[in-house]
């Protein structure tokens, strides 16, 4: 016995071809944008890094030059010979320290500012 056999209407084998196109293009389209996403999520964690890493040097480098400073002081400081020498040199220190740090500030602004555009 021979079953009848039942013919798929072309006009239903189009629209599942096309059906399957579209879920394919849908799909790779999909993977696209998470692939993307996940580079764009690696740069930006690469170049956070890479500026939290430069901000930690430069407040090393900076935390250094203010104790280089600090210990200048002190020796000129142990070597004054009244009052009134270790009040202008002290003066002196603290202008030039508050200079110092303000730059300092203005430096670590800078780089907070080249962090927040770079991610």
């Amino acid at each position: 016995m021979n079953a009848p056999s039942f013919e798929i209407p072309t006009e239903l084998r189009d629209f599942a071809e096309k059906s399957v196109d579209q879920a394919r293009t849908a799909v790779s389209s999909l993977l696209g944008t998470v692939v993307k996403s996940a580079e764009q999520v690696q740069s930006s964690s690469k170049t956070a890094h890479e500026t939290i890493q430069a901000v930690f040097a430069k407040s090393l480098d900076q935390v250094q030059e203010n104790a280089s400073s600090t210990f200048d002081f002190a020796q000129k400081l142990v070597r004054t010979r009244d009052l009134k020498e270790a009040f202008e040199l002290q003066s002196e220190f603290l202008r030039k320290q508050i200079a110092t740090i303000q730059g300092q500030a203005k430096d670590l602004g800078a780089l907070a500012q080249t962090a927040t555009k770079g991610v």
